[in-house]
């Protein structure tokens, strides 16, 4: 008889709880409810999209096509409003009133809002879900916002908004940041790193009222008398449990939904998992415990006996670029003895904390490879007195020297913690090593050790090194995807060496192990090919991103957005008399200037894409590939027309060298800058390409990052004349499109070849320069098309609607 079970919440906890009990049993009836309008997605990588580095679709755990290969019913968008135990009812917010055999609570946790005076005005959020995300991301350069908030969350906030332009102060109550996980000097290492970045820190600063002005935020005013304005405030200041529906249900509650070692609630047929849960007294805010729970909740749910037992848990976190890790109790106490480390130069702090000849706490900062090593010391217990003097350099200086590289991971006991996201041992990776996961792919696929955050990669190939022994050697690439054991490096090369040029060549004879090759790798081949043979192969559009195919980028509620190129930030009325007349005539709900000095229209229904385009095209205006692996912008300050310090007409070269280069299809996304004087306004030297005009002409530097990762560009070449500024640049570009692993930034291409290898083929090498601007032209004169012109076709337009299947889509 089929059992139906009913899931209120579609977070991490409660969709890995699906995994493990669906895996074992599908034959169940699952229907899950979520206020949110969106299934499971990854919340500890919000901060990353929040960057700019991943978007939604990176995060989402479970898609469209996961549900619907399970069988789960989803309920997106509705609320559980009231439940009859009973009856083993629960009544949803249409009134609609639906059967259970068992329900699993999984609501989380609400963020803490401090009931300061003005905390209801718009324009204070917390950092929580995606909307809250969203609306960080809606600050333009320049705009102010302050966090509250000292902890993680709030300084991941913090960070991502900075790197958006935003100018971000951090007030925090304590003396010093993060002082749950840090004691002070690593606190105080962590606030430098964040004001280097250019974030402004209050500690022991005591928020009194947030000031407003027409309903809006305009200030948080400290209880010195301190104003900090601000657009935005952001809340960070902690999580309390969701309890509201079981306390209205009468279910056992104390600071959380009370369980025991089942999972099980004070009503035999409903379970809890996750933040929402209070075990043997103690809630829960990291992932590793929550998977734990969920193991144990789908053994209850199967009958099977299984018991959740709470295990002495580390802290391993990325805080913006910044390594962390602390354990066990580090405050200062009597009897107890310090062991510390510090290398300023390099930024690296570590703390031991010392008692009776045990580690009962440990502190590191910017250096956190031996964590797992020194918590297994803790946890067990261990003597230490035999190793006190190099006890502070880790496992492998332990009897007086150095010792192979793979020591310190082989001295791990089986139960140290190696994967902290979802609770994976050392142990468990050596089980699965043993049953032949003989490659990372493999111990993800078998164990999700390094499958979520990834920042314990290094630490399981060293695993993988230590068990196998000369048989691994840690991979210099990873394959392209599971359909072959090739990395995107050799494929590269056999497309060329074997001249390769159709898809079915490459399945064929590359030995894919799928017919068709699968959605990961398509993209990537069919990229190859379209830059590798551009004569000879014709671009497949199913084989691109849904917004490559759609040509415009999908929104979270399956509108898109709409960027028409202004050539090197340069418009004109009836340009923007055009977007204006758009935004009317098809309901436009925002309009917003993009970072990249254009205009982005928010929120077009797809059926009225073709309609809009055609608008916008009537006006002389092209896609400006927001939504592309290819040249997005060419940003521009006014140069010597117009500045009294410029020295080089950068607006011009800018429209030339987007005139030139747009169209064209790269490894990944493509930013240039070109600024007119040394004093960089068009912010060149944090591009893929960053051109300073100087007296003497032109510096050309590549290889710049200004997202998660922040890199200055490298010099490329000096040149005195604009012409040969071009011309390095479209070599740069020709050679990075030829050569550049598929999704590899410029700067992350460049990191693995070497800028002096890039130098020798376009600045040294005269002819093999120009051999490179004839491929890139020869390669426009194909590829370059204005994909809005050719959709706005009424033959193409009938294709835009309906469009149901986005959704399903956008998960790929």
């Amino acid at each position: 008889m089929t059992k139906k079970l009913i899931v209120i919440g579609a977070g991490m906890a409660s969709g890995r709880a699906l995994e493990h009990l669906l895996a074992e049993d599908p034959s169940w009836d699952v229907t899950l409810f979520n206020a949110e309008p969106r299934g499971n997605y990854d919340r500890i990588m919000l901060s990353p999209v929040l960057a700019g580095d991943k978007t939604y679709q990176d995060i989402v755990i479970h898609d469209d096509d996961w549900y619907a290969e399970n069988k789960v019913t989803c309920r997106f968008g509705e609320k559980i409003v009231s439940i009859d135990r009973a009856a083993k009812t629960v009544t949803a917010d249409n009134g609609e009133v639906l059967a259970y055999d068992k329900l699993l609570f999984g609501t989380g946790s609400n963020p803490f809002i401090i009931p300061l005076p003005g905390h209801d005005l718009e324009g204070v959020i917390a950092y929580r879900d995606l909307e809250d995300t969203e609306r960080m991301m809606s600050l333009q350069e320049g705009q102010k916002a302050v966090v509250i908030g000292g902890g993680l969350l709030g300084l991941e906030a913090a960070a991502g908004m900075a790197l958006r332009g935003v100018d971000v102060t951090v007030v925090h109550i304590m003396g010093h940041l993060m002082e749950r996980q840090l004691d002070e000097a690593a606190g105080y290492l962590l606030r430098k790193a964040l004001t280097d970045k250019g974030i402004t820190v209050k500690c022991s600063a005591n928020s009194k009222e947030i000031v407003g002005e027409d309903g809006k935020v305009k200030a948080l005013m400290l209880d010195d008398g301190t104003e900090l304005p601000c657009d935005l405030l952001v809340m960070a200041v902690g999580i309390r449990p969701n309890v509201g529906l079981a306390q209205e249900s009468n279910l056992a509650v104390g600071r959380g939904i009370q369980v025991d070692d089942q999972m099980v609630t004070s009503d035999e047929n409903i379970l809890a998992v996750g933040e929402c849960v209070e075990h043997d007294g103690q809630v829960f805010g990291l992932v590793a415990p929550l998977y734990d729970q969920a193991k144990i909740v789908a053994k209850t749910l199967q009958g099977e006996d299984a018991t959740y037992v709470q295990k002495s848990l580390s802290t391993k976190l990325k805080v913006t670029g910044c390594d962390l890790f602390s354990a066990g109790d580090f405050a200062d106490g009597e009897g107890r003895e310090d062991i510390v480390f510090r290398d300023p130069a390099r930024g690296v702090y570590r703390r031991l904390v010392i008692e009776e000849n045990k580690i009962i706490g440990a502190v590191f900062y910017g250096d956190t490879s031996d964590s797992a090593w020194f918590f297994g010391l803790l946890k067990d217990g261990t003597d230490i007195s035999d190793m006190r003097d190099t006890l502070i350099f880790g496992p492998a200086y332990q009897g007086g020297a150095a010792a192979d590289p793979m020591a310190a991971v082989a001295a791990l006991p089986d139960d140290a913690e190696i994967c902290g996201c979802n609770g994976i041992s050392k142990g468990t990776i050596v089980e699965a090593i043993n049953n032949g996961a003989t490659d990372l792919a493999a111990i993800r696929a078998t164990t999700k050790a390094s499958a979520s955050c990834g920042t314990c990669t290094g630490l399981v190939e060293q695993v993988l090194g230590a068990t196998l022994g000369d048989d691994f050697v840690i991979p210099a690439a990873q394959s392209v995807c599971g359909c072959t054991d090739l990395s995107h490096e050799d494929v590269r090369r056999l497309i060329k060496s074997q001249e390769l040029k159709s898809q079915a060549a490459v399945w064929q004879e590359l030995g894919w192990t799928t017919p068709n090759g699968c959605h990961v790798c398509r993209p990537a081949i069919n990229y190859y090919l379209l830059a590798d043979w551009p004569v000879e192969y014709q671009d497949d559009p199913q084989s691109r991103f849904v917004n490559e195919r759609k040509h415009a980028n999908i929104q979270k509620d399956g509108t898109f957005s709409v960027v028409p190129r202004m050539w090197g930030g340069i418009t004109t009325p009836n340009e923007l008399r055009a977007i204006a007349d758009a935004a009317d005539k098809y309901n436009v709900p925002t309009v917003k200037v993009t970072g990249g000095q254009r205009i982005d229209l928010l929120g077009v229904k797809g059926e009225d894409l073709p309609a809009i385009w055609y608008d916008l095209n009537q006006a002389g205006m092209v896609s400006g590939h927001a939504y592309s692996k290819g040249l997005r912008t060419v940003k521009t300050c006014v140069g010597s027309d117009h500045c009294r310090f410029g020295t080089q007409d950068s607006t011009g070269l800018g429209v030339k060298l987007e005139k030139l280069l747009w169209g064209s299809w790269t490894p990944h996304k493509v930013k240039l800058g070109v600024s007119g004087c040394p004093r960089n306004c068009a912010e060149a030297t944090c591009k893929d390409v960053g051109i300073v005009c100087v007296d003497s002409g032109y510096e050309v530097s590549v290889a710049g990052a200004a997202g998660m990762d922040v890199k200055e560009t490298e010099l490329l070449a000096k040149v005195p004349t604009e012409e040969e500024a071009i011309e390095v640049t479209t070599a740069f570009i020709q050679i990075y499109r030829e050569n550049a692993k598929y999704l590899d930034r410029g700067y992350k291409w460049v990191a693995k070849v070497g800028l002096d290898w890039v130098k020798e083929q376009v600045v040294d090498d005269l002819e093999q320069r120009k051999a490179l601007v004839d491929r890139f032209e020869l390669s426009q004169s194909i590829y370059r098309k204005d994909p809005w012109a050719e959709h706005a076709q009424p033959e193409k337009a009938r294709t835009y609607a309906p469009m149901a299947d986005l959704t399903l889509e956008a998960a790929e």
